[in-house]
């Protein structure tokens, strides 16, 4: 079950990794396996994790999760059902996995398809892709909603969970 949280600034404050830990610890009782956090200083957002370890429970599967040498990083929470097959299709077309993770799957279909990625997904999910090349954030949620995502937009920052 995880936990995702997230801020991003828009007032030239730094996202604070105190004030980033407080939110993502507000969900610990959704992941009580480890937490984890990153910040963008640059871009001033923040990425926020709490796991609940099931398909890879080593710690190459801890979130935020980065791929393509950095350019991107998730907070995921979820199931994709049909990973192994994505993983399939996408090191058909080049791409190599360092993880067991359906986590990193994700990341290397948004690499791969941008936000079409989610047509592949079947599964449950919500999460937050940041791209620190564009500078650009993807959330995304399962169709039926069955994780939740919950944001709130402001003039000065935008927060998730």
């Amino acid at each position: 079950m995880c936990g995702i949280a997230g801020i991003w600034r828009f007032d030239n404050r730094r996202v604070a990794s105190a004030e980033l830990v407080r939110f993502t610890d507000t969900l610990a009782h959704r992941g009580p396996d480890g937490r984890g956090i990153h910040i963008d200083e640059e871009a001033n957002i923040g990425l926020g994790h709490r796991r609940l370890a099931i398909l890879d429970t080593s710690e190459t599967g801890k979130q935020p999760m980065s791929y393509a040498n950095g350019r991107y990083w998730i907070s995921y929470n979820g199931e994709i059902y049909n990973f192994l097959e994505i993983r399939d299709q996408l090191q058909q077309q080049g791409y190599r996995f360092t993880t067991q993770s359906d986590t990193e799957v994700i990341l290397a279909a948004y690499d791969h398809w941008g936000e079409k990625c989610q047509i592949h997904f079947n599964g449950m999910w919500a999460f937050a892709l940041w791209d620190a090349r564009d500078r650009s954030l993807f959330l995304s949620r399962d169709r039926f909603g069955v994780k939740p995502l919950h944001y709130y937009p402001a003039p000065a920052l935008f927060a998730f969970a």
